[in-house]
């Protein structure tokens, strides 16, 4: 199974970062790794970001509305994603389920909503530093797996990615043992729920991934790939976690 390294710009970027897409594209196209690429820059920059990219990397959203139009003011369906280009988009974010309050229910409804467009949906889960101090971790992914994910996913429609809430953007990541129980666990949540086909979803990790540290976090069992923040805006700082996949895969 080839990893898939996703970016995510979250609220950052104008017309003058992309050239970071850019220099991505043109060294994925000198240099084709045996890795997925995707990169999800604001919604503003789709149309243009899938320009640069020339069919050389794929490009995602980073949230959807649940339905396909209405009146819905501010937001953005599936399908307009998919119009403007986009292949994939990241949806339940913790800083979506944090800062808006999104439910499992309705990050549910947002995976279904990707696929109906044909979108990949890349399901996001994690716990909070109080809830792994607390010694909750895996409960508290399982519960979010057992209701953000439908019954429906399959490895061609769907990715999930586990990330630590104190982990993001804070310089702090798991051990390589956490990361690894965390992985096993998903993967037998996924299994339990879907069958067969949760052997073929893939578990991504992030949480303040980057060139220092994806090696050794993508060489660990049930790792698919790596959702990276920060340190995707710098195309020098990207290509060197795709580097770091490419040896793994």
């Amino acid at each position: 199974m080839r990893h898939l390294i996703a970016g995510n710009w979250k609220m950052n970027g104008l017309l003058a970062s992309l050239p970071e897409i850019e220099t991505v594209a043109e060294a994925a196209f000198a240099s084709p790794p045996d890795v997925d690429i995707l990169i999800c820059p604001p919604a503003t920059l789709i149309w243009r970001a899938v320009g640069v990219a020339a069919a050389r990397i794929a490009i995602g959203g980073q949230d959807c509305h649940a339905e396909p139009s209405g009146a819905f003011t501010g937001e953005t369906s599936a399908e307009m994603l998919r119009d403007a280009g986009a292949t994939a988009v990241i949806v339940g974010h913790s800083e979506r389920r944090q800062y808006f309050s999104e439910s499992d229910a309705a990050v549910a409804a947002k995976a279904q909503a990707a696929w109906r467009a044909g979108l990949l949906a890349i399901i996001c889960v994690g716990e909070s530093e109080a809830e792994r101090d607390a010694g909750r971790a895996l409960e508290v992914v399982a519960s979010q797996i057992a209701h953000s994910v439908p019954a429906a996913a399959t490895g061609a429609s769907t990715a999930v990615a586990y990330e630590p809430v104190w982990a993001i953007g804070t310089g702090r990541t798991p051990t390589i043992a956490e990361i690894t129980d965390m992985h096993a666990d998903i993967r037998a949540r996924l299994v339990a729920l879907l069958g067969e086909a949760g052997r073929g979803v893939r578990i991504l990790y992030g949480g303040s991934v980057k060139p220092g540290n994806a090696a050794e976090i993508l060489s660990t069992a049930e790792v698919g790939g790596a959702l990276v923040g920060g340190a995707s805006l710098k195309s020098a700082d990207f290509l060197a976690i795709v580097t770091a996949a490419r040896t793994k895969a």
